[in-house]
């Protein structure tokens, strides 16, 4: 009988937080990396993050907390990422260990800006973590409904299926529903860019477009997504599965998504520091969308992103949102 992998999750954040309560529906024992001693030591009297999902109560047995990254990740199998992409690589030059024989798996929504690499990537090249022990998990799932157990669905995807189907259930539960999926890296560019349509449907909102110029951005948004993955990772994928459309529309339309807030924010005329000055959260879909931008254009044929270029102008070039917005709406059908 084979032993049970014992899992970790590295990140304290919202979506952190949400992963280990999943697992802990399963599992007798999480592995927990948070930075903070404060977040650690607060857990440990009061049993919820200080920070985070604060409804959710944690059984301290089920945990095995811990500051040191090299300790967590010294004594998993499977290692669970959920730190924001703009600090995840000085977090992991943390790392001593060999983490080599590992599986790996990416809830980090973007692009490390660094190296321009998806997060599965710079783990094969900068770990030589194999491309079959990496996965990544993608919604449409926000971690507020999570901790309300409200019925959510996750897409695990890995090259290898055991290995996604051994995620998925580890993951699943009354209230969370899974399935599996072999486009790793167009699943892991899907969970990035929603991020920066999320935003541009932000400003929208902040400008005062209604939900009839809503439905048009989000629709062109898809195809949009689709022209920039099939560029990028040209393989069969249904565009309109929930890891893709549904994780589009969840983020681009709900209130508890960060990133349209924050879009919301930049379309009321705040600047990018004091937008994200206000937010407690990480904005993923701000770095997506420098990464995005920079690897169309490497491209010797450029793909048609206008949704992208007009968020990338906005953020990075400082070009007034209600012109951009109106020249935007000539290019949507």
């Amino acid at each position: 009988m084979e032993k049970p992998l014992k899992y970790a999750v590295f990140g304290a954040g919202s979506w952190a937080t949400a992963i280990v309560k999943m697992l802990c529906e399963n599992l007798d024992n999480v592995g927990w990396y948070m930075r903070s001693v404060y977040t650690k030591e607060y857990l440990l009297h009061e049993q919820h993050n200080p920070n985070y999902l604060s409804s959710v109560e944690f059984h301290l047995e089920q945990l095995t907390l811990s500051n040191d990254i090299n300790e967590i990740a010294a004594q998993a199998d499977v290692l669970i990422f959920v730190i924001p992409s703009a600090f995840i690589h000085g977090e992991l030059e943390k790392l001593t260990v060999d983490i080599s024989n590992k599986i790996i798996v990416s809830a980090v929504k973007g692009i490390l800006p660094e190296s321009g690499l998806l997060v599965g990537e710079h783990f094969n090249q900068v770990f030589n973590v194999p491309f079959d022990n990496i996965a990544v998990i993608a919604g449409p799932c926000h971690a507020e409904e999570v901790a309300l157990e409200r019925l959510s669905y996750l897409t695990i995807s890995c090259s290898d299926s055991k290995k996604a189907k051994a995620i998925a259930k580890n993951l699943s539960s009354a209230y969370i529903k899974t399935k599996i999926s072999d486009d790793i890296i167009g699943v892991e560019y899907a969970v990035m860019l929603k991020n920066i349509y999320a935003i541009a449907a932000g400003i929208a909102h902040g400008l005062g477009y209604g939900d009839n110029f809503q439905s048009v951005l989000m629709s062109n948004a898809i195809r949009e997504m689709k022209r920039f993955i099939k560029k990028t990772h040209k393989m069969k994928r249904n565009i309109n599965n929930s890891a893709y459309l549904g994780d589009l529309l969840v983020t681009g339309y709900s209130t508890f998504s960060r990133n349209r807030l924050f879009g919301n924010m930049i379309g009321k005329g705040y600047t990018v520091k004091s937008a994200q000055m206000e937010m407690s959260m990480v904005a993923e879909g701000y770095y997506a969308t420098k990464s995005a931008y920079l690897l169309n254009q490497k491209n010797a044929k450029k793909t048609q992103i206008p949704i992208i270029n007009s968020v990338y102008e906005i953020l990075y070039e400082n070009k007034n949102p209600k012109k951009v917005f109106s020249k935007l709406t000539e290019r949507l059908d």
